[in-house]
């Protein structure tokens, strides 16, 4: 049982400093904050604009580069900026889904930068077809009289 503890206790010993370097590192690093992570369409016209923006904030210690955006597939196109984003600052990463495609989606972009860890961001919805246009209804001032006998 002593035995037991000891060895406990000298694991601690040897592991505490190891973690405490470790949340030293991340507290220093840059931290990648979005506003939302996800965006609902709802249900969109056929070739209409289907671009959303998602808001992040750097509230980390060091300079964010936001290195690499992948998509799910070629239908959706991240646009982000290249420059470091300074600590406080913040940024847009603008998502783009071609409304050329109809029926329902869900699609996602992950973003790797210096910060701990990736984030997924999440679109979807339903592109729906345009109404068909109505041929206008010609109005008139005249009434229609009954029919004569």
């Amino acid at each position: 049982m002593v035995r037991k503890t000891g060895i406990i206790i000298l694991l601690a010993f040897i592991t505490w400093p190891v973690l405490a370097q470790k949340r030293t590192q991340n507290a220093s690093r840059a931290i990648l904050k979005f506003n939302k992570t996800e965006y609902n369409f709802g249900k969109i016209f056929y070739r209409s604009d289907g671009s959303h923006i998602f808001k992040f904030v750097n509230t980390g210690k060091e300079p964010l580069l936001l290195s690499r955006l992948q998509s799910s597939c070629g239908c959706t196109v991240p646009t982000w900026p290249k420059a470091p984003i300074l600590p406080g600052d913040s940024g847009s990463i603008k998502v783009t889904y071609n409304t050329y495609i109809i029926g329902r989606f869900n699609k996602t972009v992950t973003v790797y930068s210096n910060a701990a860890h990736p984030v997924v961001l999440h679109i979807h919805g339903e592109v729906i077809p345009r109404p068909k246009p109505m041929l206008p209804v010609k109005q008139t001032d005249k009434e229609v009289s009954p029919i004569k006998k």
